[in-house]
């Protein structure tokens, strides 16, 4: 009997059939490699005081001046910012009305818990609208002022002047009420959760065209998204393709963000120059510029999705160009939109949909110079790209890209995995993030049907090895103010990289080799025991263990020897445990795989070099 060492080579590539991935690694789920050994991924663990409404796709994190470490989350229909474990709803006003609007303003049904809001001229545009009461007494029809004091979902809409909501209690009479002191609030207007096509009235936005008139062509229906920045202890962030919103630094965090035009008007700035519409806002932190990328024009109601625009240095509400100021504008040539802008060291990079700029403060007149260094690209989403090590990884449509002073086809073992599955027709979901300490960038995207990503795929820079697997998440962060990178998964925040398991429950994870020759598939090999080599280091556990399945086929076309078959007696997967030496089998075959799974809770593992103990067995 002769022992041979089960080395495999690092990564998984599935850009090749199983078989000419001879001495590889074939499926993953959950798992990373370690100087080019597998081993089970770190788990997460849910924050059980952060539970959102909606669904969030992009966070941000800063420490004020006062040292509170501050963690945006916006979501399709809320802004939160969460500070020491407590979520702050700090979402932005559209409309306030108070006495004499709203005097007495519900009404009541017997037998219903369908409440109808008296309020002349409303204008909330349609049901799925959030409005928050306050200074309700009650009892209403039977009803009690607790369930009318609280946020609502509108319910539907009458007409400009009443609209309904939904309570608990049915009513027990038909009745008028509610005081004198009320204060309704109706926030910003709720945003869709995913994208999509839509025709006819309810398509846009109330009043778009004529009362009952559809479109004639589809209205592309942008999911909810949100970027934020710091501006010294201030957030300055935009809805995507939408308004700017300042946030004016509150250390009780009870004052909602509120429009830039109207902060600019506030601190004696010309408010109409703010631009209306912008597609993404970012600070240039070494100048302490605020950039619109993507904007409307100056002195226009035109948005250009081509247009840079910046406010004066160190003033980010002012945002009128004079010969006193720094504030200008310049318009990129290549490409139909700005698709995402991002900072690094020394520069921001600049995508369009079609090419790659870099954007550079020169301290001269022209503020900032701008220079191509990449053409023909494609972007899958705004969210598809991160930075590590001052070196941009992004996902195109078709493949993925690198930039390190110039723009390269990132090499990728797992091109066909992704692209063959990715939900084309979701593709904006598309997220990306990095995992500094354990040098990867992870990318979320949806898969077949799925109106969310579900499903990862990781690039290891340091080693540059590739691995993928299955877990829904919508946004992803890892900041270095925080102890572990962050996640959502609505409607919960999740501390990852967090213990061993998947929160409270065990983490399913595996890895599959590809198929190998026995004696160069020219011999049958009988295969007798094999030696494991697992390392448990990390489990909580008492008696932490893996499953070992031995894979057996003769073809590389044929299905796996099952044990039914009269020429094998085989255990097909054997449990191997902290202290297990050996485990015996008994199995024939030209070719084999081998998988490596663990399903238990408080478990870590990490693959070593197993051996198999095998003898020549003739040729047929």
């Amino acid at each position: 009997m002769t022992f041979s060492k089960f080395k495999l080579k690092p990564g998984i590539n599935r850009d090749t059939t199983n078989y000419s991935n001879e001495g590889g690694y074939y499926e993953s789920e959950k798992i990373r490699f370690l100087s080019g050994y597998p081993q089970k991924i770190g788990g997460w663990a849910r924050q059980p005081t952060i539970s959102m409404t909606g669904v969030c796709r992009n966070m941000f994190n800063y420490v004020s001046s006062d040292s509170n470490n501050i963690l945006w989350l916006g979501t399709n229909n809320h802004l939160y910012a969460e500070v020491g474990g407590n979520l702050k709803d700090l979402t932005p006003v559209r409309d306030v009305f108070t006495s004499p609007a709203t005097d007495n303003c519900f009404d009541t049904s017997i037998g219903s818990n369908i409440v109808n809001v008296n309020i002349v001229g409303h204008n909330i545009p349609n049901e799925g609208q959030l409005v928050i009461f306050s200074g309700v007494v009650g009892p209403i029809g039977g009803i009690p002022a607790s369930e009318f004091n609280t946020e609502f979902t509108v319910y539907s809409v009458i007409d400009s002047d009443n609209f309904q909501v939904q309570v608990t209690t049915e009513a027990t009479s038909t009745a008028t009420g509610g005081g004198t002191g009320i204060t309704a609030t109706c926030l910003i207007d709720v945003g869709a959760e995913v994208g999509y096509f839509g025709y006819g009235w309810s398509s846009g936005v109330w009043s778009r065209l004529g009362w009952g008139t559809g479109t004639i062509e589809p209205l592309n229906i942008q999911q909810r998204d949100w970027w934020y920045d710091q501006f010294d202890d201030d957030t300055v962030m935009n809805i995507k393709n939408g308004t700017p919103y300042y946030w004016a630094y509150d250390s009780s965090f009870t004052t909602r963000a509120i429009a830039m035009a109207t902060a600019a008007t506030s601190a004696g700035f010309v408010g109409a120059d703010v631009p209306a519409e912008v597609m993404q806002l970012l600070v240039s932190q070494n100048d302490r510029h605020l950039c619109a990328f993507g904007a409307t024009q100056f002195g226009s109601a035109d948005f250009d999705p081509m247009l840079i625009r910046w406010a004066s240095q160190g003033q980010p509400l002012n945002w009128t160009p004079s010969p006193t100021n720094s504030a200008g504008f310049y318009r990129l040539s290549r490409g139909s939109k700005i698709v995402r802008a991002i900072t690094t060291r020394q520069e921001i990079f600049v995508l369009t949909d079609s090419t790659f700029y870099s954007m550079q403060f020169t301290g001269t007149t022209d503020v900032f110079a701008f220079q191509e260094t990449g053409e023909n690209i494609s972007v899958a989403s705004a969210k598809s790209i991160s930075v590590a090590n001052n070196v941009a990884y992004w996902m195109g449509i078709d493949k993925f890209y690198a930039y390190n002073g110039r723009v390269e086809t990132l090499p990728c073992t797992l091109r066909n995995q992704v692209f063959n599955n990715l939900n084309y027709a979701q593709r904006e979901q598309v997220i990306s993030g990095t995992n500094e300490k354990w040098n990867e960038v992870w990318w979320f995207y949806p898969t077949g049907g799925s109106l969310v990503p579900d499903s990862y795929v990781i690039y290891n820079y340091a080693e540059q090895l590739w691995y993928y697997g299955t877990l829904e998440r919508t946004a992803w962060l890892d900041s270095a103010l925080r102890e572990y990178p962050m996640a959502v998964k609505r409607p919960y925040l999740y501390n990852h990289e967090y213990g061993v398991d998947d929160d409270d429950a065990p983490m399913i994870s595996y890895i599959t080799s590809a198929d190998s020759d026995l004696v160069d598939g020219e011999e049958f090999l009988l295969i007798r025991r094999i030696i494991p080599d697992i390392n448990f280091a990390g489990s909580t556990s008492l008696a932490p263990k893996v499953y070992m399945t031995v894979k057996p086929r003769n073809f590389p076309g044929s299905d796996y020897i099952s044990a039914n078959q009269p020429e094998i007696e085989l255990s097909t997967t054997v449990p191997v445990e902290q202290y297990t030496a050996q485990i015996f089998i008994r199995a024939r075959a030209r070719q084999m795989g081998l998988k490596i799974y663990s399903e238990d809770l408080g478990v870590m593992w990490q693959m070593g070099l197993p051996r198999v103990d095998g003898r020549k067995d003739g040729k047929r």
